[in-house]
């Protein structure tokens, strides 16, 4: 795995309690090493940064549907759910609309990160 390409995980303004720290690194690095095990563009090098309280995984775009440059566009959001500890929401980049759109609540972040690396329906990795 090439962890050059990946982003540290304190990218950004993060300001974890005492202790927090470490889940936040630990979660980052689930996401970064399950990332080489994805199904769909496996020759792309993406990161995996800070997005608000969770991470979001950037990726180039080589097959230019979404940036005909072929630059960086977001994939997934795992955003942890502040009313169930341990619970994760999944959320897919609208490229088109230019937000975040709710795919799947309630999951633990081993569930969402085996949604986003099979991707099945080519909700993330178009």
């Amino acid at each position: 795995m090439n962890t050059a390409a990946m982003s540290e995980p304190h990218d950004g303004p993060l300001r974890a309690a005492p202790g927090m720290a470490e889940l936040f690194d630990l979660d980052w690095q689930r996401i970064v090493r399950a990332l080489p095990s994805r199904e769909r563009y496996k020759y792309v090098q993406p990161r995996v940064q800070r997005e608000g309280r969770g991470w979001k995984i950037v990726s180039p775009n080589c097959s230019r549907n979404i940036d005909r440059e072929g630059g960086e566009i977001d994939i997934a959001w795992f955003e942890p759910d502040a009313a169930q500890p341990g619970r994760w929401h999944l959320h897919a980049c609208d490229h088109a609309a230019g937000r975040w759109v709710l795919r799947r609540s309630d999951l633990t972040l081993p569930q969402a990160i085996t949604l986003v690396c099979t991707d099945t329906e080519r909700v993330f990795w178009k």
